[in-house]
């Protein structure tokens, strides 16, 4: 089976702004296919961009990158899953902040390798992380 990655919104900013050439180098050795996003990332990069005075040439780079990878969308069973998830990390006292557990619910609900460069989704059972900066 081929292994499908979910990239965190770090990653995804490191490779929009060229900045880790080992992450780009991993990014362009897979097939289109294997690499997604959360609409969650998506949101926090529309949300990055909305803050910058004057966000022409990076909202350029996030329209490249975005043409490249599937958004995967924000449904009924990941929202299930993300309710699962926020429970038991709450209930083991290993929560993370709202938007990394909705991404992490969404990496595990795809079956995902999630790579972030955030070492906190370490905490979350099951879930498979890669950090390509290193």
């Amino acid at each position: 089976m081929i292994p499908i990655y979910l990239l965190d919104t770090n990653i995804v900013s490191v490779l929009v702004l060229g900045r880790s050439a080992s992450a780009a180098a991993r990014f362009r050795g897979l097939r289109p296919a294997q690499v997604r996003v959360s609409a969650i990332t998506r949101g926090e990069m529309a949300y990055g961009l909305s803050r910058r005075a004057d966000p022409a040439r990076l909202r350029e780079a996030i329209s490249r990158f975005f043409a490249e990878v599937e958004v995967l969308p924000w449904d009924r069973e990941v929202a299930d899953r993300y309710g699962q998830l926020r429970a038991e990390l709450e209930q083991s006292g290993a929560a993370l902040g709202a938007l990394d557990m909705q991404i992490a619910a969404h990496a595990l609900h795809a079956g995902a390798i999630l790579v972030t460069a955030d070492k906190a989704f370490a905490r979350v059972p099951g879930l498979k992380v890669e950090d390509w900066t290193r």
